[in-house]
């Protein structure tokens, strides 16, 4: 009898580990056999963009490196793609996390399992010096009948149709770089981006360009940034919020990101991810 008991109590054992090893997703398989945590991210300055040798730089990658440390995670891979490959190249898993600072919509809450928002930040556009069609929103855009250009998978995109701009008035290009080209070029007459893109871009187009009064776009305009993972790696998303409560806020994080431009203005207040998804 002793001998059929320790079967049982053998065999249940057994059964436990397989439930606790299929509950692992695949980003803690890689963890638990040594493999780095791969971080995906594009070039958007200041939000996430690559430094010498790939070095992850902005806000976002500033962000993320300081709650892995938290987690004790410090083996850390970057991987540079263009933006529209963000979330495809995460589902494909070719990283494992996407930092290159990722509004929460609804339409990628679909396809991504994101974290609690890490900040909130508003919309703006690039537009010619003086600003001389007097673009500051998307129903002026539409109204004029104007130009916008903004980036492939950008949630711009999105916000030009909610404006009333048509399609055939929607020029997408690969990123910021091309953005500020199109408009200095006069192909486009305003340029669809993040506040911190904008400002950047102002910045390097030698007085060209200038942001948009800001104080013009409505509030649904503003959004609310999220580190994205797959659904399959929700028990590490969960961990990742656990340290994440901890690391939001704190001195330690607002020394790592304050250089990027990122201030206590821009930290999300209490919205959860759920609830962005939800009313976005």
């Amino acid at each position: 009898m002793k001998s059929i008991w320790k079967s049982v109590a053998a065999a249940g054992m057994g059964l436990a580990m397989s439930a606790t090893a299929a509950l692992a997703g695949p980003l803690m398989d890689r963890i638990n056999s040594g493999e780095p945590i791969r971080i995906g991210f594009a070039n958007e300055v200041p939000w996430a963009y690559p430094g010498e040798d790939n070095k992850p730089l902005g806000f976002v990658n500033a962000y993320v490196l300081g709650v892995l440390h938290e987690m004790g995670y410090d083996n850390i891979t970057p991987v540079v793609t263009d933006w529209g490959g963000l979330i495809p190249g995460l589902n494909a898993n070719r990283f494992d996390m996407v930092t290159g600072g990722l509004y929460i919509l609804n339409s990628r809450c679909q396809n991504v399992a994101f974290s609690e928002p890490m900040a909130k930040v508003g919309d703006a556009f690039i537009v010619p010096k003086g600003n001389p069609k007097d673009l500051n929103n998307y129903e002026q855009v539409a109204k004029a009948g104007a130009t916008f250009v903004t980036g492939a998978g950008y949630n711009q995109v999105e916000s030009a149709a909610k404006g009333g701009i048509p399609d055939s008035d929607v020029m997408t290009v690969p990123g910021p770089t091309e953005i500020l080209a199109a408009v200095k070029a006069g192909r486009a007459d305003a340029g669809g981006v993040t506040y911190f893109t904008a400002q950047n871009l102002a910045k390097q187009s030698d007085g060209s360009v200038e942001v948009s009064d800001v104080s013009q776009l409505p509030e649904w305009t503003q959004n609310w940034v999220g580190i994205g993972f797959r659904k399959a790696d929700q028990d590490f998303v969960d961990k990742f919020n656990e340290a994440q409560k901890k690391y939001l806020g704190s001195d330690a994080m607002m020394k790592a990101v304050g250089e990027y431009g990122y201030s206590k203005g821009n930290l999300p207040g209490d919205k959860t991810a759920a609830e962005v998804c939800e009313m976005r």
